[in-house]
């Protein structure tokens, strides 16, 4: 199945999409997010289809599927990291330490927008990204979780745009931590939470999803990559996620970004010049997801970032 969270005449509303196009509201007022955690999802989304079709697609604004409780966003390509690494510091190849476990960062659930939403610049930010990712949902809580099982934890799959402000990011984590204001204004889900088991016919004999990806900037392909490149199986990263803590339903984990132009900045990287030059006011990215869907996001302008001071220089007085 495939459901949406919409807006429709000044109301909000989740739905499954229907095979003629219209969205099929569920009964009730409940989120997709509360769905996936009463354990009903699927039992709500088969009433759905039984009962009267609503609005099609094209009538309605599509809001991000769910709202997430927590986004982990991991960095699975090892393409991905070879050019970006280059791009921001000229060095070459990947960290060793990269292969030893798939690490991820916690981002901001609070920016999390729908699949056509626009995209305002980050305050004081001149170079802006985007990233090219797929991310799986958590279904059912668990914790020091196999592989194995945490294959019955992922409940489905979106499209997920992880904004970057490369500038902001850049001096952000030369202090050890981060990225924080760099990747804080925007996060696209979308534009459908795909159920798990419509995605089994691309599974590969390694455990891969071999779904096919694009990316284009203003019409024009960028990029073009398989999921299946990735380093790390989703089961793979869920059990990494539940090592020593919880998963719990709608947690939301980003693959990373995919390799072959899946942002700028490897772009950037591998060919020793911004170009194509970072993303601006009136730009509209387009990433297409084999078997899940598009989101396209226009960029427009963002606020004045509001004067923070420097830090203080402390004489570091004693008690």
């Amino acid at each position: 199945m495939r459901f949406a969270a919409y807006e429709h005449q000044h109301q909000r509303r989740v739905a499954v999409l229907g095979e003629d196009g219209c969205l099929h509201p569920v009964p009730g007022e409940r989120t997709l997010t509360e769905l996936i955690a009463s354990g009903v999802l699927s039992e709500a989304g088969a009433a759905a289809l039984d009962a009267p079709a609503g609005p099609r697609v094209s009538e309605v604004r599509l809001l991000p599927p769910l709202q997430p409780p927590t986004v982990r966003d991991f960095v699975t390509f090892e393409e991905h990291v070879e050019g970006v690494r280059r791009s921001v510091d000229g060095a070459a190849g990947v960290p060793e330490q990269w292969y030893a476990a798939p690490t991820f960062y916690f981002t901001n659930p609070y920016a999390v927008i729908g699949p056509h939403d626009d995209v305002p610049v980050p305050p004081g930010s001149t170079v802006l990204d985007f990233e090219l990712e797929v991310a799986a949902v958590i279904g059912a809580e668990g914790r020091d979780l196999s592989p194995e099982q945490a294959r019955d934890h992922i409940i489905g799959y979106t499209v997920f745009n992880d904004w970057s402000a490369r500038d902001l990011q850049s001096a952000e984590m030369k202090v050890g931590l981060g990225p924080c204001k760099g990747k804080d204004t925007a996060t696209t889900l979308g534009p459908y939470l795909v159920t798990a088991d419509e995605l089994e016919k691309y599974r590969d004999e390694d455990g891969f999803l071999r779904l096919g990806l694009i990316a284009e900037v203003n019409g024009e392909v960028v990029g073009e990559d398989l999921l299946s490149n990735m380093g790390w199986t989703f089961e793979e990263m869920v059990a990494y996620a539940s090592r020593g803590t919880w998963v719990r339903p709608g947690d939301v984990l980003g693959s990373g970004t995919c390799g072959n132009g899946g942002c700028l900045a490897e772009l950037w990287g591998v060919r020793g010049t911004q170009d194509p030059s970072p993303l601006r006011p009136g730009d509209t990215v387009t990433l297409t997801v084999e078997g899940i869907g598009s989101v396209s996001n226009t960029v427009v302008a963002g606020a004045d970032p509001v004067p923070v001071p420097a830090a203080r220089r402390r004489t570091r007085e004693r008690p």
